[in-house]
């Protein structure tokens, strides 16, 4: 359900906005920002509450939002006509208001869902072994890459030989009932694991205090495991503190931010979580930026549903190939070689901005009319109707003019059929690439959950979200300021230029933890991803 909403949400909006990208821009910068700022706090309540109750809510809070805003959604197409002209328009406003913040609820409830279970639950299930943690990840991420397939075909379909308002009503009943079976399954991981129950009543005692010790000592990886080994002792304190005032209440949110941050930024593996995150400051993702320009560019839902479906594939390759490599090469070398499989891939993407069919004009300002675009709801010209779609040629005007011929006009006049060469190059080079990245991103994953102690587990990948939509809001940004078609190659040669860099971190990284032995690969790695790092601040895994 929730991979279905992530497809269908920027088509909606696309949809209601006359065709253009600004009201799938506003949501994605809504929610990139939302992460960016609570991200650290949504972490700290992972870290505070018990295991069942932390998926628990969030599983339910996110379904409830999704299916709210489909039950909104259907309303709006139903009644658009009636809803613009009512208070000259400031309803059918209010409406996409409402929609876009019941969205953004429900991705920060996916965020908390995905931290308590991926980075925590997980970690606690495969208990000292490394190679089981490894399988478990890949599992995961197949199992995702698998609805990316799955469900963007099947509300793309219905989409196209639909209606949307048939996909907001498919997409809401199907998460009323996926609710309540992932709850089960949930219920039943959390019973057959008992070691999962003995955080409720432990880390409450022990969280602030290690997120002030590191500001008191520079001994906080041996006051981390004293911590650890004390929580059944100190499990009792918090009630016998007294209660703190007003001011205190207001402020906390505000030291729990700063804390987890400094907190980030001291972990041995910052720099390959700072080497992810650069990968998200990117258009060469199905991101619901890329697939509002590709509906822009006349390709319908089914097209779409059809080209995700194809990254998730390789996604699938990815994960395989991650497996592999670890036991080959160890873990921080698979992510090295992650990273030039995905750079390589995305050189492709940078040769078709400069191929026949590319929209990329110099001579044009990304930032002209930004005002229009902004302000006047100005929609982007539909680039071709489904009459008029030739395999590997599109009827695409020159988007400069604003103009295109309608179906029925004089042949004599029509504009020539544009290759579609670019967009080919550009679309393999993204899908390809997805091998590299989703490896990659299994590497710095596994690093995280590695060398992060429990009682920060929560925090620190909070934290790691809040990194990854800040430089996603950063692309989003980008595009707010330059939506214009000719301007979306320079974007593309921007993002790859962000994906070197991302990687050029990671390589640092790798070679601060392994030295000469980087290019060795039967060497195992160290159980501590930094050479330096102190006993105390890897996990038991």
């Amino acid at each position: 359900g929730d991979r279905m909403w992530h497809f269908a949400v920027s088509v909606f909006l696309v949809e209601l906005y006359g065709n253009s990208l600004l009201l799938t821009a506003v949501y994605g910068l809504v929610v990139a920002g939302s992460v960016l700022l609570l991200g650290a706090l949504i972490g700290d309540w992972v870290d505070k509450n018990s295991r069942l109750k932390v998926a628990r809510t969030s599983l339910v809070v996110q379904n409830s939002s999704v299916i709210l805003c489909g039950v909104i959604l259907m309303i709006i197409f139903l009644f658009k006509t009636q809803l613009l002209t009512l208070y000259h328009g400031w309803l059918l406003t209010l409406c996409y208001i409402l929609v876009i913040t019941i969205a953004n609820i429900a991705n920060l409830a996916s965020t908390a869902t995905a931290i308590t279970i991926q980075r925590d639950w997980i970690v606690v299930v495969a208990g000292e072994d490394r190679s089981k943690l490894a399988d478990m990840n890949a599992t995961i991420r197949r199992i995702d890459q698998l609805t990316n397939i799955l469900a963007p075909m099947a509300v793309g379909q219905i989409m196209t030989f639909g209606s949307p308002m048939i996909g907001c009503g498919f997409i809401s009943g199907w998460n009323l009932m996926s609710m309540c079976v992932e709850y089960l399954l949930l219920w039943k991981v959390y019973q057959k694991t008992p070691t999962l129950a003995r955080k409720s009543a432990k880390v409450e005692a022990s969280e602030l205090k290690q997120l002030n010790a590191k500001k008191e000592s520079d001994m906080k990886p041996a006051e981390g495991v004293q911590l650890i080994i004390e929580k059944d002792v100190t499990g009792l304190e918090p009630q016998q503190e007294k209660e703190v005032g007003c001011a205190a209440r207001i402020a906390e949110p505000f030291i729990t931010f700063r804390d987890g941050w400094v907190a980030y930024y001291n972990q041995p593996v910052f720099l390959a979580g700072m080497g992810l995150a650069f990968l998200y400051m990117t258009v060469l993702g199905f991101d619901c930026i890329t697939t509002g320009y590709a509906y822009t560019q006349g390709l319908s839902g089914s097209v779409l549903s059809l080209l995700m479906g194809a990254s998730a594939v390789t996604g699938i390759m990815g994960t395989v190939a991650f497996t592999w490599l670890r036991r080959k090469c160890g873990l921080i070398r698979t992510g090295l070689i992650s990273g030039v499989a995905q750079f390589a891939c995305l050189i492709l993407c940078a040769i078709s901005v400069f191929m026949p069919g590319s929209p990329m004009d110099l001579t044009v300002s990304p930032f002209a009319d930004i005002s229009a675009r902004l302000f006047e709801n100005e929609p982007l010209p539909t680039i071709a109707s489904p009459e008029s779609e030739i395999i590997f040629a599109t009827g695409m005007p020159n988007l400069l003019n604003g103009s295109i011929a309608p179906a029925n006009s004089d042949p004599e006049i029509s504009p020539e059929p544009v290759p579609l060469i670019s967009v080919s190059l550009l679309f393999a080079g993204v899908i390809a690439a997805r091998v590299g990245l989703w490896s990659f991103d299994l590497t710095v994953t596994q690093l995280l959950q590695e060398n992060v102690i429990e009682s920060e587990r929560g925090i620190i990948n909070g934290v790691q979200n809040s990194m990854n939509y800040l430089l996603d809001l950063l692309h989003f940004i980008m595009v707010i300021l330059a939506p214009n078609p000719e301007a979306f190659g320079l974007l593309v040669l921007i993002s790859v230029s962000f994906v070197a860099m991302g990687h050029i971190m990671y390589f640092r990284f790798a070679q601060k933890s392994l030295g000469k032995q980087l290019f060795v690969c039967h060497t195992p790695d160290p159980k501590a991803a930094p050479n330096s790092s102190p006993p105390g601040n890897t996990s038991t895994v």
